[in-house]
């Protein structure tokens, strides 16, 4: 797994860890069980605070994508269907709002962003 940090972002480290490791998750780069670096290897490698990185492991483990296991380190936790659907949505949410923005700066309805998303579908296999 590569994390990079990208210091011209405004986003924080610990921000930038977080979304990158949940990106992994989701996406299926990182499996249930699989171990993650250790909160001292990884901010070593990044270079960053070992409180940053852990700051970032327990945003991770407060939402439920890891957990800990005492001497031993951070794991990446059974999928929850209902967590990872929950965070889709949002993602979604966040897209439609986008769109919605765009559209009211074109003047555009909503039945017209519907027809263009009704044409996008049909494209699609």
């Amino acid at each position: 797994m590569n994390i990079f940090i990208d210091n011209k972002s405004g986003a924080p480290i610990y921000d930038q860890i977080y979304s990158q490791i949940k990106a992994a998750i989701i996406g299926g780069e990182l499996s249930e069980g699989e171990a993650l670096p250790s909160i001292r290897s990884l901010a070593k490698d990044l270079r960053i605070s070992i409180v940053t990185t852990k700051r970032a492991y327990d945003e991770l483990e407060r939402e439920g994508f890891i957990y800990t296991v005492a001497a031993k380190g951070c794991f990446v936790a059974p999928k929850n269907i209902e967590l990872l659907r929950e965070e889709n949505l949002r993602q979604i949410e966040a897209h439609m709002e986008s769109i919605a923005k765009l559209a009211a700066g074109l003047n555009l309805g909503t039945e017209e962003i519907i027809e263009m998303f009704r044409n996008i579908t049909e494209e699609q296999p």
